[in-house]
């Protein structure tokens, strides 16, 4: 698509402002556009919250596979918490619906190589008690899906890394992606991310690296359903009252111009995410920015759909 840099430009990125942007329909090969040094579409970058819905197909998975019941207690899988997990469902960590304690209180120092999976678990543990009932409210919560990656290693009996990279992410080719648990800050090669604010090394809300073309490739494995699961990681999640949520399996659920999208963001210190599909086209986008502070990227990914479906075969 020759029009991708001008949206870029429109969007108001400048040509040193390191942004990797990418389209593909169906089979046709990726259109993709680079700003800025060192971002390209093959430069491993860390994608934040884009990592849930790689979660939420771990627990898909093994969901498929009878290794695990989304209406299953958490108090089972993590016995260390206190009584309040009797209460929370696992469908609850997926739908951001457990009415777990804020992150700004969990998480006081997550900007910090102390933000890993352990001590994020532990400090839920000093909560004796819930303000809400599970599955009254949304509530988004990045501690739930910390929460959800230790409920698929226990069920699948082995670290998630492992387990997404047998069953995700070699089966679909994403050579380059990883979760990555440290200790390192980040894996060999990868863009450096804006010092002093490494990534956390919790897994689950966050931990996975990836690049763009891996991205799309995911993407379109989604659009596809080469996993089997898209029809269940498509399911948006509802309130105890019954209120349909638009968020599905680590997706958020909109609309564009008449086609139902699936779309999450990711955001760090400097870095921002972006990635959007139309199964019913056949349409993936995404987007990786390794020094942004803003939210061009909203404005952008809308102005990227609407090309799309003008140029869409």
């Amino acid at each position: 698509m020759p029009r991708l840099h001008a949206l870029i430009s429109a969007a108001g990125y400048t040509g040193d402002e390191p942004i990797a942007v990418g389209i593909q329909h169906g089979d046709a090969p990726p259109a993709l556009a680079t700003h800025g040094e060192p971002l390209t579409a093959t430069t491993l970058t860390y994608a934040a919250s884009l990592s849930k819905q790689m979660t939420a197909a771990c627990a898909a998975l093994l969901t498929r596979r009878g290794d695990l019941d989304p209406d299953s207690p958490l108090s089972p899988w993590l016995p260390h918490l206190p009584p309040w997990a009797h209460a929370v469902r696992i469908r609850h960590l997926i739908h951001h619906t457990a009415a777990l304690p804020p992150d700004t209180e969990i998480d006081p120092a997550a900007h910090t190589p102390d933000r890993t999976s352990g001590n994020v678990i532990r400090a839920l543990t000093r909560f004796p008690r819930l303000r809400r009932r599970p599955g009254d409210e949304h509530a988004y919560s990045n501690a739930g899906y910390v929460c959800l990656a230790a409920v698929v290693e226990q069920a699948a009996g082995m670290p998630i890394p492992a387990f997404a990279r047998r069953h995700l992410f070699t089966p679909l080719r994403m050579n380059d992606t990883r979760y990555w648990p440290g200790p390192a800050p980040a894996p060999p090669g990868a863009a450096p991310l804006l010092t002093p604010h490494p990534a956390p090394l919790s897994l689950g809300d966050g931990g996975v690296w990836t690049t763009l073309t891996d991205l799309l490739r995911w993407s379109q494995a989604l659009n596809n359903d080469e996993l089997g699961i898209s029809p269940l990681l498509q399911t948006p999640g509802h309130l105890n009252d019954a209120t349909p949520l638009d968020y599905a399996w680590g997706l958020g659920v909109r609309s564009h111009a008449g086609h139902t999208v699936y779309r999450h963001g990711g955001g760090w210190i400097g870095l921002r995410a972006l990635h959007a599909r139309i199964p019913a086209l056949g349409l993936s986008v995404a987007l990786l920015a390794t020094r942004d502070h803003t939210e061009r990227r909203i404005p952008l990914l809308d102005s990227l759909l609407t090309a799309s479906l003008q140029d869409a075969p």
